[in-house]
């Protein structure tokens, strides 16, 4: 019940919702029972009143027996204005009664529904706020597929199941008490006999439902898994179709599926035996009590008339309805906390690296970053040991080495996406723990080896993150970028779709792109981790002409495995295996004839 009390939580401010609710619904129950509970003066209309020597009815002293005051004012009715005035009148009551309770039952559903968006708008936006509030080394050990399944099918899972089963809680016992109290209001003895059958419902459907919470949690997971497969074939289907390899993911995927699909058969075998069972349950009771209460009145053993038990028979059959609702609440509501818990466990989840309470905004950039004693590691292994480095303002450091050594990890260190275990890294002096997170964010731009573009406009994208920015400030931004003259060329201009992830677009278009985003957010320290790295000759001369634009009278921090285009950087600094083994300019470096010449001379090797 944790779990469902903290769903709930989402739905606040909740009394705004609870207060129409409870009103309309409890109008509904009263009028809605009035439905049935009218049957007994409609049938003594029709059947006593044009006999001789009925009875003249007494006034009931109080309203613990109902269905006496409606007999007896359907008498009342059928004195003064005659039999056929009196089925006129009795006809329109319940016409009446029927309209209120459809009227009423169709608020309280509205004044529901309005909660149930409203928590789901709640729920999602607690879950997506707090997945991006996680920082980026997070995402590295999650499957994608299963935080897009707990953000979109588990929540829908919530909100229908959680929910819903908050109606079915408060409207079905109000609406089973309301029945009961007529049924013992018509007969103690009849009633105390036939509710037996309640308890024993909810017995059995209780052990049929009790594995449905394992079960339905296995199937978000399985879900989350499929979704999984699911992107990775879209985002991959060139790789795929390239290594023939279409009939293996296609297995795959549907090994996923058919086990989803046998959890999902196997959940639906015992959420759906739970209303036969009740049902069976409640026609058998009924015909018991036929069977029992028409006896007695055979042999003038009961006090019920005959208008009287027909009605006590038919609010006993609606007294199945709301139990039957109860009891198949319990079997959805184990999905709903199952799939909340999922929910929940992810808007739990605390990102490792956040502001410090007396963290500061830094502005500017005026004077240099200094790593100092930074080491570095992953849970598997060590990836940067005791680094010492300084970058001066304005001065272009290049990280060059062989793969793994460190460099990416490096970069990643200085806007905090992830955080040493020893060390430092300070700006102008100030440790950048001490620095607020968006303060820090905003003195970066960053153009990595893969474009992360997004299935928008042109302008969209070069803007992003500058959404003040006007039309001549993105065009000049693309100038810079080498980007205006192809863009120009599309259908539409600045205004053209670039299609998923930038997919009409080229490689070299594509970074330049990115690079004329950077250059919008104008930002004083760059890190380019391998811009060039993917592109063709031609692309990468107008990429690396783009970039040089860039980091003009900037600050820049430059992944390079092509070094011919660092060889202009102010300082290279060269990482093996997490250690900075050489430092300085190219021809500095050359002369070394170290680790660094080696990595030239094999480059130039392999070109010629």
């Amino acid at each position: 019940m944790k779990t469902y009390f903290r769903l709930l939580s989402f739905a606040q401010p909740i009394t705004r919702f609870a207060i129409p609710y409870i009103i309309f619904t409890v109008l509904g129950v009263i009028f809605n029972t009035l439905n049935l509970a009218l049957l007994a003066p409609l049938l003594m209309t029709l059947f006593n009143n044009n006999k001789e020597g009925t009875e003249i009815l007494a006034k009931p002293e109080n309203w613990l027996d109902p269905l006496g005051y409606f007999n007896y004012y359907a008498q009342q009715a059928n004195i003064i204005y005659g039999p056929h005035g009196a089925l006129k009148l009795v006809c329109g009551v319940i016409v009446g009664s029927v309209l209120f309770s459809n009227i009423f039952k169709y608020f309280s559903q509205r004044v529901m529904e309005n909660l149930r968006i409203h928590t789901l708008l709640n729920l999602r936006k607690a879950v997506f706020n707090n997945v991006m509030n996680l920082h980026a080394g997070y995402f590295s050990n999650q499957r994608k597929g299963d935080i897009i399944s707990k953000i979109a099918s588990d929540v829908q899972v919530v909100q229908f199941s959680v929910t819903g089963t908050l109606q079915v809680v408060f409207k079905e016992p109000l609406q089973l008490l309301a029945y009961i109290f007529m049924l013992f209001a018509t007969s103690v003895k009849l009633t105390l006999f036939a509710i037996l059958v309640i308890p024993i419902s909810a017995f059995l459907i209780s052990k049929i439902v009790k594995r449905l919470k394992e079960q339905a949690t296995l199937a978000q997971h399985l879900f989350g898994l499929m979704i999984s497969y699911l992107d990775e074939a879209l985002s991959g289907i060139k790789i795929i179709k390239a290594f023939n390899a279409t009939d293996d993911i296609k297995d795959k995927f549907h090994q996923e599926n058919v086990r989803y699909s046998d959890l999902g058969r196997k959940m639906a075998r015992r959420q759906q035996m739970s209303a036969p069972v009740s049902e069976f349950l409640g026609v058998t009771m009924v015909a018991i009590i036929v069977l029992y209460g028409g006896s007695l009145i055979l042999d003038n053993q009961s006090d019920l008339s005959v208008a009287k038990f027909v009605a006590y028979i038919a609010l006993f059959s609606q007294v199945m309805r709301p139990a039957k609702a109860l009891t198949d609440s319990f079997s959805t509501i184990h999905a709903g906390i199952a799939a909340g818990e999922r929910v929940l466990e992810l808007i739990d989840e605390k990102p490792e690296i956040t502001d410090a309470p007396d963290a500061i905004e830094l502005k500017e950039f005026n004077d240099s970053i200094k790593l100092t004693n930074l080491s570095f590691a992953y849970p598997s292994r060590p990836v940067l040991k005791d680094i010492n480095l300084t970058i001066p303002k304005g001065r272009t450091v290049a990280l060059v080495g062989p793969s793994g050594g460190g460099k990416s990890t490096l970069m990643d260190l200085l806007p905090r996406f992830i955080d040493a275990q020893e060390g430092s890294v300070t700006i102008d002096g100030i440790n950048i723990k001490k620095i607020k997170l968006e303060s820090l964010w905003s003195l970066f731009g960053v153009v990595n080896q893969e474009s992360m573009l997004f299935n928008d406009t042109i302008f969209s994208n070069i803007a992003f993150g500058s959404p003040d920015a006007t039309y001549e400030e993105v065009e000049a931004a693309a100038r810079v970028a080498n980007a205006h003259d192809f863009i120009m060329n599309t259908e539409n201009g600045y205004d053209s779709n670039i299609g998923d992830r930038g997919m009409k677009l080229s490689g070299g278009q594509k970074q330049r792109i990115c690079i004329a985003r950077a250059v919008l957010k104008n930002p004083p320290i760059m890190l380019l981790d391998e811009a060039t790295s993917a592109l063709d000759t031609e692309s990468e001369k107008l990429v690396q002409e783009a970039l040089n634009n860039l980091m003009k009278n900037r600050t820049s921090l430059v992944i390079a495995h092509r070094l011919s285009t660092i060889q202009k950087a102010d300082t290279i600094i060269v990482l093996e295996d997490g250690v900075i083994v050489e430092q300085g300019n190219h021809l500095e470096l050359i002369a070394q004839e170290g680790l660094y010449r080696r990595l030239v001379d094999m480059q130039q090797f392999t070109e010629e």
